[in-house]
């Protein structure tokens, strides 16, 4: 195994996700890649992107999650795991599931919120999405009772 990916969502379950990624890559002496699909932007989805202030906040966000991204790879560089940090905008399931084919991952390891089935019915999730895509295994981090 040389390639994980950690989808990561800077959601409370990210820590759990980050500490499986780390105790797994020194294991195997693998490369992580910590990965956040970002929110496409609305040009790409269709809308129009409203006024300056609206894509100057857009823009501010992006910057903060690289900078987040860039932090949890300076974690592992530390730790002495090798990992780079990838910020992709576009759908969450099918960004996870094309970046991981990109980098030849052995292993994607994500977090689930633990919602419950009406959330899931109306709204779906991601780690389900990721599961029925991907041809790389899948490590769930269920969400903490």
């Amino acid at each position: 195994m040389k390639n994980i990916v950690a989808a990561v969502d800077f959601s409370p379950i990210t820590q759990r996700v980050m500490r499986m990624a780390m105790d797994t890559a020194k294991g195997l002496n693998a490369k992580v890649w910590v990965i956040h699909a970002a929110a496409p932007d609305p040009d790409f989805v269709g809308f129009k992107t409203g006024p300056q202030y609206i894509r100057d906040h857009r823009a501010q966000e992006l910057r903060e999650e690289h900078a987040q991204l860039h932090g949890m790879a300076d974690e592992f560089r530390h730790a002495g795991v090798d990992c780079d940090a990838l910020l992709v905008q576009g759908p969450t399931a099918e960004t996870i599931v094309a970046e991981a084919h990109r980098l030849n991952a052995d292993l994607i390891i994500m977090g689930s919120h633990g919602h419950g089935a009406l959330f899931r019915a109306l709204l779906g999730s991601v780690s389900e999405q990721v599961l029925r895509e991907s041809e790389t295994p899948l490590l769930i981090i269920p969400s903490p009772k």
